[in-house]
């Protein structure tokens, strides 16, 4: 690994994409474009974020050959598409609250999965803080996370996804969505409790 901590395989890819070579970005859209779509839908609405997706991965393509990896690629695209739905939400002069739940911190902490820093308090028998990815490989448990994170609020689940999927920092969170720090780890809180109800009743049913 280099001093970015990218294998050989991820600096070819970045070299690739640096050139616009046409296949490597039809890779990266195929990866990216659903975290993407999360992101999008979380700052501006369903309606618009495919519209603006599409426009981000024209200005990602444009920029790919000044990419300066100060960051890594998947934050500069999370944040390219974050920065294109404000300003589409700026042009549209909609109201879209970011701020939309209630940051209720006696109840982000009641549970006790969870220490005061967002982290957990004891870590689930399957639940792999740096890879939770892990989780995705058994089919049927697979599915229900992907319903259920389908059917949590748009920004629940886009802070799930960029923090527990994408594994992006909070500040970056913050940065991408336009969110404070402590409604990140509230939004965030909210998400892994829905999403441990179902974990837990798969453990204990096998079904969702």
């Amino acid at each position: 690994m280099n001093s970015m901590g990218l294998t050989t395989e991820q600096e070819d890819d970045i070299a690739l994409l640096k050139v616009q070579d046409h296949r490597a970005f039809e890779n990266l859209v195929g990866r990216y474009h659903i975290q993407m779509l999360a992101v999008a839908r979380s700052i501006i609405g369903e309606s618009l974020a495919e519209e603006v997706v599409q426009e981000a991965w024209v200005s990602i393509y444009g920029a790919l050959p000044r990419f300066e990896q100060r960051s890594s690629l998947k934050t500069w695209m999370f944040t390219i598409v974050g920065n294109q739905a404000k300003t589409r939400l700026r042009k549209e002069s909609r109201t879209v609250s970011m701020e939309d739940e209630e940051q209720d911190e006696s109840g982000y902490l009641s549970s006790g999965r969870f220490k005061p820093n967002g982290g957990w308090q004891s870590v689930p028998a399957i639940w792999d803080v740096e890879t939770p990815d892990l989780l995705l490989e058994q089919t049927q448990l697979r599915h229900c996370i992907e319903h259920s994170l389908n059917s949590l609020p748009v920004t629940q689940g886009a802070v799930f996804t960029l923090r527990d999927i994408e594994q992006q920092s909070l500040a970056d969170i913050c940065n991408i969505l336009g969110v404070s720090d402590s409604n990140v780890r509230v939004l965030l809180h909210r998400a892994r409790l829905s999403l441990m109800q179902v974990i837990d009743r798969y453990q204990e049913t096998g079904e969702c």
